[in-house]
C-alpha cells in the first residue's frame, strides 16, 4: 500500500511538472521563458532548457542578450553530450560576438567539443586535427588563460592519437605486403612526426619494406631500389645501433650488398 501511494504521488508530480512545462512552452512572455530556461539549465534539465532556448535564439537575435542566449544554448547541448551542436553554437557566439564576456570560454569549448568527438585512432582523424587547431588558436588568443595547461595537455593527447594513426596506416600496408605503398606511408609518417615514440619501429619497417620491394622488383628498377634499401640500412643503424632489430637489419644489408656487389671498405 505504501509503495502504491508513493507511485501515485510520483505520477502526480510528473504530471504537474509536465503541465507546468507545457505552459512555459506555450507562453509568449519571453523574459519569463528565458528565466525558466536558465532554471532548467541550473537544475541540469538540459533537454528542457535547450528546447526553450531554441526558440529564444531567434527571438533575442540582434539584441544585447543574444550572446548570453547562444552561450546557454550551447551549454545545454553540451550537457546533453551533443558536442557537435554545442561546438556549432560556441563557434557562432565567437563569430558574432568576439568581444563577449563568453567569448574566451566559448573559444576553448570549440576545441574541447572537437576533442570529445575525436574518434579512436584507427578511424579518420580529421576531427582530432580540428581540435588541435582550435585549441592552438585559443592559446594564441589567450596566452594568459588559466586553461593553457589543460589545452596543452589535450593537444599532446590528440597529437599522440595522430601519431598512432599514422603508425597504423603505415603498418597496414606493411602487413598487407604492399611494400610500395608501405614505403610511401612510412616515409610520410616519419616526416610528419619525426619525434614519435614509434620512430625505431617505423624506421625498421621502412628498411624491411624497401628491402623486400627491391628484391621483388623488375630488373630495370631493382638496382635503384636496392641502393635505397642500402641507404636506409645505414640510416637505421646509425640512429639505433643497439636496436633489437639489428640482427635482422644486418641480414638485409648482407643480401643487398651482395646483389649490388657493394664493398663497404672500398667505399669508405
Amino acid at each position: 500500500m505504501k509503495n502504491l501511494i508513493l507511485f501515485a504521488l510520483l505520477l502526480i508530480m510528473v504530471g504537474t511538472s509536465c503541465s507546468d512545462y507545457n505552459k512555459i512552452v506555450k507562453s509568449t512572455d519571453y523574459e519569463f521563458k528565458y528565466k525558466k530556461a536558465l532554471e532548467y539549465y541550473e537544475d541540469e534539465e538540459f533537454v528542457r532548457s535547450s528546447q526553450l532556448l531554441s526558440e529564444l535564439v531567434n527571438i533575442y537575435r540582434g539584441t544585447s542578450r543574444a550572446d548570453e542566449v547562444y552561450y546557454y544554448y550551447a551549454k545545454s547541448h553540451f550537457g546533453m553530450n551533443d558536442y557537435l551542436m554545442a561546438g556549432h553554437w560556441f563557434r557562432t557566439l565567437v563569430k558574432d560576438f568576439p568581444k563577449s564576456k563568453f567569448a574566451e570560454e566559448s573559444q576553448y569549448m570549440i576545441g574541447y567539443c572537437f576533442y570529445l568527438d575525436s574518434p579512436k585512432p584507427r578511424l579518420d582523424q580529421q576531427v582530432s586535427q580540428k581540435a588541435i587547431d582550435a585549441l592552438q588558436l585559443y592559446m594564441n588568443l589567450y596566452p594568459g588563460s588559466n586553461r593553457i595547461e589543460e589545452a596543452n595537455r589535450l593537444i599532446i593527447e590528440l597529437r599522440d592519437k595522430l601519431v598512432f594513426k599514422s603508425f597504423l596506416s603505415g603498418k597496414l600496408y606493411y602487413d598487407l605486403e604492399d611494400y610500395k605503398a608501405a614505403v610511401i606511408a612510412l616515409t610520410n609518417s616519419l616526416k610528419d612526426f619525426p619525434d614519435t615514440k614509434y620512430r625505431e619501429e617505423l624506421m625498421f619497417m621502412l628498411l624491411r619494406a624497401k628491402y623486400l620491394l627491391a628484391i621483388r622488383s623488375v630488373e630495370e628498377k631493382k638496382e635503384q631500389r636496392l641502393t635505397d634499401a642500402l641507404d636506409e640500412y645505414f640510416t637505421f643503424v646509425d640512429e639505433f645501433p643497439e636496436s633489437e632489430h639489428r640482427k635482422d637489419a644486418e641480414k638485409f644489408y648482407q643480401e643487398t650488398a651482395k646483389l649490388l656487389n657493394y664493398n663497404e671498405e672500398a667505399n669508405l
